[in-house]
């Protein structure tokens, strides 16, 4: 039997135990409760509660503008409707850099008002000592490297990071450095697919990759992106699954034109 199916619930000890098994890790977001529903009921691995939210929930341009309380929103509605998945939700921008005290405290406040099982943290050696500190009360940590979203003002692009020697060889140092101070997991964002592959080859806990190739040892998508919800983002790496836009789209117009019609509700819909 395969480790996911043997896990009543998913564990950081469960990822642990897929990649040295060699089974690939499946991850998907969720913002709220009936989506998380479905996603849990569809054999998922681990929902992230992402930062994401920020842009398919709330149209935000960017992850930046979404608040810690929103997060916490966001995270204990899934955390109300997922009875196996691992849920992870990120930690948002300006709750953790910089200040080691503020990131434990943003980082308690999520497991105990949404119920989330592990946070995740986008950066390497600038944000160790965060880290460390959240680790040290018994929260999980997930790293994130590559693309991070957070910093996109820094790098003022959504390209592929880490082309060059130079920022592939911090890559794997700040790699090595989050396993080494006891990080579960990493994700890898939007990076070439050679050097997911090296990074995940060296690392003892598991890599997620998003646009980082097939050989990191899980995936991870948006799920209005790969369900065809959101119509505008269309990368390279994202497949689409689904045309859920055009779904609704078709669904609701006949509503409209059946309410319009006097057609919708009919005598056997009304009482």
């Amino acid at each position: 039997m395969s480790v996911h199916k043997e896990a009543k619930r998913i564990t950081t000890k469960t990822l642990q135990r897929m990649k040295n098994a060699g089974e690939k890790i499946t991850m998907l977001t969720a913002y709220d409760y009936s989506m998380a529903k479905i996603v849990d009921q569809s054999g998922i691995d681990v929902i992230l509660v992402g930062d994401s939210a920020s842009n398919v929930m709330a149209g935000h341009e960017t992850t930046l503008p979404i608040t810690l309380d929103q997060m916490i929103y966001h995270a204990s509605s899934v955390v109300r409707a997922v009875n196996k998945a691992l849920i992870v939700v990120d930690l948002p921008f300006g709750s953790y850099q910089g200040n080691s005290k503020m990131a434990l405290s943003s980082a308690i406040r999520i497991m105990k008002e949404s119920g989330g099982h592990t946070v995740k943290m986008e950066g390497g050696s600038e944000i160790i000592e965060s880290v460390e500190r959240i680790l040290s009360a018994g929260i999980p940590v997930m790293g994130h490297l590559g693309l991070t979203p957070q910093s996109i003002y820094k790098f003022g692009t959504y390209t592929v990071r880490a082309k060059k020697e130079e920022e592939a060889n911090r890559l794997i140092e700040d790699a090595l450095l989050l396993e080494k101070t006891g990080c579960y997991a990493i994700v890898l964002e939007k990076i070439p697919a050679d050097l997911a592959a090296e990074v995940s080859a060296k690392l003892k806990i598991p890599t997620i990759g998003i646009g980082a190739g097939n050989k990191t040892d899980g995936q991870v998508l948006v799920v209005h992106d790969m369900l065809g919800i959101t119509q505008e983002f269309k990368p390279r790496f994202l497949r689409a699954y689904a045309d859920i836009n055009k779904i609704m789209n078709e669904a609701i117009s006949q509503y409209v034109q059946d309410v319009r019609s006097s057609d919708f509700p009919n005598e056997k819909e009304q009482y």
